[in-house]
C-alpha cells in the first residue's frame, strides 16, 4: 500500500501545468469561429504571465459546491497588469464573514483552476492596449462594492452580484454571464439599472423578478432568481446555464 500511495504522490508531482492543458476536440467543430482564437482561449484559459507580456482581464465561472451546484455558479474576475509575473483575482466568499467583516477577496492565484474541483468555464478575455486602464477601473470598482459586509445565496447579493457590479462598471469587458449566475440581476433597492454587462437596460426586484436586455445580454426573463432568455451567442435556461457560446467568442471573429 505504501508503494501505491507513492506512486499516486509521484504522478500527482508530475501532472502537467494548466498552462498547457490540450484543446478541447469537441472545438474542432465550431465552424465557423476563429479556431486559432479559440485555440488560445482554451489551451489552458489563462495565459501564462511568464510568456505572455501584455495586460489581460478574463472573467470566470464555475458550479458552486454541493446541491447549490445544480442551479449556480460562482463567478470571479481575475487581471495580469502589463509585465506582472502573476495573476490577481477579484470575488467575493461569503463564509469569510464568519471571521472578517468583509467577504471581497482580492489576493494572487491561478484563475483557471478548478473551484472545489468543478471545472472553470470562460466569460470574458480582454487583453492588449487600453486593458491596463480596464484594470485600473476594476480595482476601483471593487473597492466601490456596497456589499462586501453581507452576503446572500438567493437571490443576493452574493458573488456573481459583484461580478455583475464589476460587469456594469466597466462595460468594454462585454461579460455575458449564464443563467446560473444568480445574483447577477440583484441591484439592491433600485428597480432600474444596465443589464448586468453594463450595456442595455434592466428591470429588477430583489433580484427575484425581472427583466434585462442588451446587446451583450440579449434578452432575459428572471423568475424567483432563475433565468430564461437568449442571446446571438445560444439559450439561457436555468440549471444548464447556456446553449451555445459565451458573447466574447462569437465577437472575436468580428
Amino acid at each position: 500500500m505504501a508503494a501505491r500511495a507513492g506512486q499516486r504522490q509521484q504522478v500527482n508531482r508530475t501532472r502537467p501545468r494548466a498552462y498547457h492543458r490540450p484543446m478541447n476536440p469537441r472545438l474542432e467543430r465550431l465552424h465557423p469561429y476563429p479556431f486559432e482564437r479559440l485555440r488560445a482561449l482554451t489551451a489552458g484559459l489563462a495565459p501564462d504571465p511568464e510568456t505572455t507580456h501584455e495586460a489581460v482581464v478574463q472573467v470566470y465561472g464555475a458550479r458552486t459546491m454541493g446541491v447549490k451546484g445544480l442551479f449556480g455558479v460562482h463567478t470571479w474576475v481575475a487581471v495580469k497588469r502589463t509585465d506582472a509575473p502573476s495573476w490577481t483575482v477579484y470575488e467575493i466568499i461569503g463564509w469569510r464573514l464568519r471571521w472578517s467583516d468583509s467577504a471581497l477577496v482580492i489576493r494572487s492565484r491561478q484563475p483557471d483552476a478548478p473551484w472545489f474541483g468543478a471545472e472553470v468555464e470562460l466569460y470574458a478575455d480582454k487583453r492588449g492596449p487600453g486593458v491596463e486602464d480596464l484594470i485600473k477601473r476594476i480595482d476601483k470598482a471593487a473597492h466601490d462594492y456596497p456589499y462586501a459586509n453581507t452576503y446572500t445565496l438567493w437571490p443576493g447579493p452574493n458573488s456573481n452580484t459583484f461580478t455583475a457590479w464589476i460587469a456594469r462598471a466597466v462595460p468594454e469587458l462585454q461579460v455575458d454571464l449564464p443563467a446560473t449566475a444568480i445574483g447577477k440581476d440583484y441591484i439592491g433597492g433600485n428597480f432600474v439599472s444596465s443589464a448586468p454587462s453594463g450595456s442595455g437596460f434592466q428591470f429588477s426586484v430583489a433580484g427575484i423578478l425581472g427583466v434585462a436586455a442588451g446587446p451583450v445580454d440579449g434578452f432575459e426573463l428572471n423568475l424567483l432568481g432563475l433565468n430564461f432568455g437568449a442571446n446571438g451567442s445560444g439559450l439561457k435556461l436555468p440549471f444548464v446555464g447556456r446553449v451555445g457560446l459565451p458573447h466574447f467568442i462569437d465577437s472575436a471573429k468580428r
